[in-house]
């Protein structure tokens, strides 16, 4: 699926894409006339009867409230640039976040108008969705959107109207190591992917509790040896997906620190955003 033949800047054996996920203020909430409850939790508590659960919004804000400091302070640290993948509400709530992604030259995803799912919506109501999201962004951030990510499921549309709104590439696929031209439903472009990965999202500590932060850490610095190790021979990349509110606690903090200080050890390491990753590609590599 992925084209070999070309190489990263510098002759980089791997490309690292840090997305730092805001999706705090705009999910599931009873308070924002939703019918449903957010079921992710900390503790897993998914209540089935529409009922507040104020706890579980607490924790959530922990994200805004505490949790993006440490994750910034890291960046910043470590001197690399990250995509922030960001509910445009949640941007919206929070002013600092964005006024830091602007000063700090990180890369802004649309990942939704909310953090909620979008594979209910019929076509008009996508491309709303869409709309809505990257005319947010370039007024919180000051730049439009170019890469979009969803709230895990997406529709047969959502490429097709993608392209219709001036977006390069797209993020919701987990089938490679690499980017690489795919087919567009309705379309006789190909679009972009930007490929995610979900297993070295410390989303997994909030879905498996026994899942510690040492667990993760492991498990990337593993994944960042064996792609770094066949970059020697073709295009690697790694994503390391983070959220203000799981790896931003105190407990779970100190795990992404030693990973940058791991990837800072290594040469031939490009840490970049996907949209600069997209359009190397694009520049390298003829559409499908």
């Amino acid at each position: 699926m992925a084209d070999a033949n070309y190489r990263w800047p510098n002759d980089a054996r791997l490309a690292l894409s840090l997305v730092v996920n805001v999706e705090e203020g705009s999910e599931y909430s009873l308070a924002e006339g939703d019918a449903i409850t957010e079921p992710v939790d900390e503790l897993a508590v998914s209540l089935k009867k529409p009922v507040r659960n104020y706890g579980n919004e607490s924790n959530y804000r922990y994200g805004i409230n505490e949790g993006h400091a440490r994750i910034a302070a890291l960046l910043d640290r470590h001197q690399m640039t990250a995509t922030y993948t960001a509910a445009a509400l949640s941007l919206e709530r929070a002013p600092d976040i964005a006024a830091y992604i602007r000063r700090a030259g990180h890369e802004t995803c649309a990942h939704g108008w909310r953090w909620i799912h979008q594979f209910r919506l019929n076509p008009a109501e996508e491309r709303d969705f869409i709309r809505r999201a990257a005319a947010s962004i370039e007024k919180t951030t000051g730049q439009r959107p170019r890469g979009w990510l969803s709230r895990y499921l997406h529709t047969a549309d959502t490429r097709r109207l993608l392209q219709e709104e001036g977006f390069l590439y797209h993020m919701d696929d987990y089938s490679a190591d690499a980017p690489f031209w795919a087919p567009v439903d309705g379309s006789d472009t190909p679009m972009i992917v930007v490929p995610y990965q979900l297993d070295t999202n410390d989303m997994k500590m909030w879905l498996a509790p026994s899942y510690l932060p040492q667990h993760w850490l492991d498990y990337a610095i593993a994944s960042f040896d064996q792609l770094h190790q066949e970059g020697a021979e073709q295009p690697r990349m790694m994503s390391l997906g983070l959220h203000l509110r799981i790896i931003g606690r105190p407990g779970r903090i100190a795990a992404l620190d030693r990973f940058l200080a791991y990837v800072g050890q290594h040469s031939k390491v490009w840490v970049s955003t996907r949209r600069a990753i997209a359009e190397h590609f694009l520049a390298s590599v003829e559409p499908a």
